[in-house]
């Protein structure tokens, strides 16, 4: 059966075709993943999973979807990945991330908190987008620049090669949230 067949894809090769898609933790502290999610991704890795990907990563603060999802755009963030990179792959598991920019959708509580909407007088933080249009009841969009938007794609870049560094095995690029 091809589904526990190993297959190979851009020089990684996966020891089956198992694989677990992006969820959404809601677990992380300032970016930051912990204990909890190495616990989380090393468990499917150690139950054969071919390949774990882990939550949509955010490429910069701004570009979070809550305040309690994950991050890779500094060295901190970057470093929290490598423990989760490194315990997966002890545990026989190849792990992918998904970059992200939340869009016009960010600034939101995270569900495991409350949910709705965060304002900048109740921890949020002003969300960017290509355009001011606001999506349902979140705030106006800061319009970004041409500018602005060469330095979102830089930092989509450089969080690429963070999560080489880290040894992410596969990269997955997840444009604007909305």
């Amino acid at each position: 059966m091809k589904m526990f067949e190993p297959i190979t894809l851009n020089g990684v090769t996966f020891k089956n075709r198992i694989w677990i898609p992006p969820m959404v933790m809601y677990s992380a502290t300032d970016g930051v993943v912990g204990d909890w999610h190495i616990g989380h991704i090393a468990a499917f890795a150690a139950g054969g999973a071919g390949l774990v990907i882990v939550e949509a990563t955010a490429v910069t603060p701004a570009g979070r979807i809550s305040n309690a999802c994950a991050g890779i755009w500094d060295d901190v963030t970057a470093a929290a990945w490598k423990r989760v990179v490194d315990v997966a792959h002890e545990n026989g598991g190849k792990v992918g991330i998904q970059l992200a920019h939340a869009g016009r959708k960010g600034s939101h509580n995270s569900e495991l908190r409350g949910g709705g909407v965060l304002g900048l007088d109740t921890g949020g933080w002003q969300v960017e987008a290509p355009s001011p249009i606001a999506y349902a009841d979140y705030p106006e969009p800061h319009e970004l620049t041409v500018d602005e938007i060469a330095e979102l794609v830089q930092a989509f870049a450089a969080a690429a090669v963070r999560a080489e560094q880290v040894g992410f095995d596969a990269v997955e690029v997840h444009g604007a949230h909305g």
